[in-house]
């Protein structure tokens, strides 16, 4: 998948008992985020940044999407927990992270592991890749998407 191209449509299950479907979102720019782990320090301030802009991004015409490999029901709660205002994505099976290739060799405590590399995927109301981020650093990147809109 490269910057420019069409996003084939994939559908999977998210928070608030509704399915996505990529295709229902034509006429929106859809942020997503990829990353590793519900409740994790990272991951909750990736998703602070992300909801604490999220006005900002809906005057852009752009919905946000978080995905992970966690299931339904720690999504639920992560999302409760730090009050965001947009859907998790869950993916356990990792067909969404193979689409997007964001799972990579990971290193902790000197072992090796597979795992979800943070990035972010910026995807226009035609369905067209338009900017993709991977090895995010957290500092300054939600800016950063919404500067890129």
């Amino acid at each position: 998948m490269k910057e420019g191209s069409k996003i084939k449509n994939f559908s999977a299950e998210m928070t608030g008992n509704k399915e996505f479907k990529l295709n229902d979102y034509q006429g929106k720019n859809i942020v997503l985020y990829f990353y590793p782990r519900d409740n994790t320090p990272g991951c909750t301030s990736e998703g602070e940044d992300f909801r604490d802009n999220f006005k900002s991004f809906a005057k852009k015409n752009t919905l946000i999407f978080g995905i992970s490999k966690d299931t339904l029901k720690s999504h639920e709660n992560f999302k409760d927990k730090f009050n965001f205002p947009f859907e998790l994505i869950s993916d356990p099976e990792e067909k969404i992270c193979k689409l997007f290739d964001v799972i990579k060799e990971k290193s902790m405590y000197g072992k090796k592991y597979m795992g979800i590399e943070r990035s972010t995927f910026l995807i226009d109301s035609n369905g067209k890749l338009t900017k993709e981020w991977r090895k995010v650093k957290l500092k300054g990147h939600v800016e950063e998407v919404l500067n890129s809109l």
